[in-house]
């Protein structure tokens, strides 16, 4: 995915690949066994994990006492999360002030972005009300990925990427890598290679001065998590412990959006929004980044006169063209350097773009004063209650940007809705019915959970990971936003007769369960 926490997915095509996407799909309808133009067009967006197949929503693998947040991937460790009952409260009146306006897009004007030294002092609470729920970026000290076990193996003590390391755990993993210096469409070409192939390049690119002919290449989007051999490599911070993203993959066990990403000086993400509106998390093991970051809505005035989003918004070129009429009427990003053990916050809904950095050696910058920084980072994609209506919303604009390319269909086209929602998976890799597998599998996990609290059979702390008031909290999410899909048109299209249970059925059940556990 992209280099943002989640790092660098570009999840949204551009509207001409949209449409070579869509007429693509639409000639398997209207003209069936015809060759499709997808063989010459990515089959999913760019740095779009894989979808996973069509699931039979009937069946919900759900274990008999959830974990939170599900299987433990095996790079990371867990923390024990909940909140306390003036947060949760905190956040109810937050989303009620809101009255149906999407977090993203209320947030204050910020001239920077705040720097978390401590540790010690700053709880989850100090993070889940100054920045996650207000959907404001953050950067958090080296201090907090101190421990951690890549920043102990995986670099050298000049803060290099110890190669010899590298090559003898994952030498023959093969890993994904995108050619920087090539644009396709509004992302970089990728091929697979072993990572003993990858270091041999960065090796050789460093030897030449930071130049090769074969262009600059960026290991991006490794899913060294699913790797047994990657245990523990870091501990997974308690700030962004509520991952359901990653706890319905881990449920399916199918896939996940845990990335790795290494590059020497110069490889970069071109500018983009995360995936699904998740949040995300990236942090440096070695290196320094460089992010551009940009409030929800700023984007807007970035596009170009067909309605495109840029490519690289630090261009020259961009910045001096006329195509962008918006573009005086754009407040200059918000800027980050991001040093080794960092770790960037990227809310719901920002896009950004981000630079692995050269940095100017002191006094003078002449050319062979240049210190190269080649880097190495761990991200993460997530989503939780806090944006997840974020996630809803885009999912209702995708659909209805599939229905307006192929309006012209709609009167002679059998079943157009619903070559639409297979339309909008091949562009987004989700439909509304995947989106409400989402919703059960974490609803039906916390329904079990919300069980034994009232029980009394959890043992905070130990088996489930999630106390009490963490559990109301998402709860209360999924009904709100489940709410709003079972009245949604769209939704009401879907084909639902084989879904257990049915959605009014599990909104009901959410409904009950939190008026029972409204006094705790």
């Amino acid at each position: 995915m992209q280099d943002c926490g989640s790092p660098e997915v570009v999840f949204r095509l551009s509207p001409l690949v949209q449409q070579r996407h869509w007429h693509a799909v639409l000639g398997s309808f209207l003209y069936p066994g015809s060759p499709s133009a997808l063989a010459d067009t990515p089959s999913s967006p760019p740095d779009l994990p894989e979808a996973s197949p069509s699931h039979d929503t009937t069946v919900c693998p759900v274990p008999s006492r959830p974990s939170f947040p599900g299987s433990p991937a095996p790079c990371g460790r867990r923390a024990w999360l909940d909140m306390d009952r003036e947060t949760r409260v905190f956040a109810e009146n937050h989303f009620r002030r809101l009255r149906g306006r999407l977090p993203s897009r209320v947030c204050p004007i910020l001239d920077r972005v705040d720097f978390i030294e401590n540790p010690d002092s700053f709880s989850y609470s100090d993070f889940f009300k100054g920045y996650l729920l207000p959907n404001l970026p953050c950067v958090f000290s080296s201090a907090f990925t101190e421990g951690w076990g890549s920043r102990r193996h995986w670099v050298t003590p000049s803060g290099k990427p110890d190669f010899d390391y590298l090559l003898q755990n994952y030498g023959d993993v093969v890993v994904p890598v995108a050619n920087c210096g090539v644009q396709e469409y509004n992302s970089n070409p990728k091929e697979h290679m072993p990572l003993r192939d990858y270091i041999s390049y960065w090796k050789e690119f460093i030897q030449g001065h930071y130049s090769s002919p074969r262009g600059c290449l960026y290991l991006k989007d490794w899913h060294l998590c699913r790797d047994a051999s990657a245990k523990g490599i870091f501990t997974l911070p308690v700030y962004f412990s509520s991952d359901w993203l990653n706890e319905y993959w881990d449920t399916l066990d199918v896939d996940d959006y845990r990335f790795i990403y290494m590059g020497p000086t110069g490889t970069w993400s071109p500018f983009h929004a995360d995936i699904f509106r998740s949040f995300s998390w990236s942090v440096n093991i070695c290196g320094r980044k460089k992010w551009f970051l940009f409030p929800p809505g700023q984007e807007e005035a970035l596009r170009d006169c067909r309605g495109g989003l840029p490519y690289d918004v630090t261009a020259p070129a961009f910045l001096e063209s006329r195509q962008h009429p918006g573009l005086n009427h754009c407040s200059p990003p918000l800027e980050v350097t991001q040093e080794a053990g960092e770790m960037v916050f990227v809310p719901s809904g920002w896009h950004h773009q981000v630079h692995n950095m050269v940095e100017w050696a002191h006094p003078a910058p002449r050319a062979q004063e240049l210190a190269q920084e080649d880097t190495i980072s761990i991200n993460h994609n997530w989503v939780n209650g806090c944006n997840l209506a974020n996630m809803w919303h885009f999912l209702q604009q995708e659909l209805r940007a599939v229905q307006q390319e192929v309006s012209e269909w709609r009167d002679t086209m059998p079943d157009w809705h619903h070559h639409c929602q297979v339309i909008m998976r091949s562009c987004s890799g989700i439909n509304f019915g995947e989106f409400y597998h989402f919703l059960k599998v974490i609803a039906e996990r916390r329904l079990l959970l919300a069980k034994e609290i009232g029980s009394g059979e959890v043992e905070y702390g130990e088996g489930s990971r999630l106390g009490p008031q963490q559990t109301i909290f998402d709860i209360s999410r999924i009904a709100e936003v489940l709410a709003s899909v079972v009245v949604n048109p769209d939704f009401q299209r879907v084909d639902t007769s084989m879904l257990s249970p049915q959605p009014e059925d599990l909104l009901q059940q959410l409904e009950e369960v939190m008026a029972a556990m409204e006094s705790l």
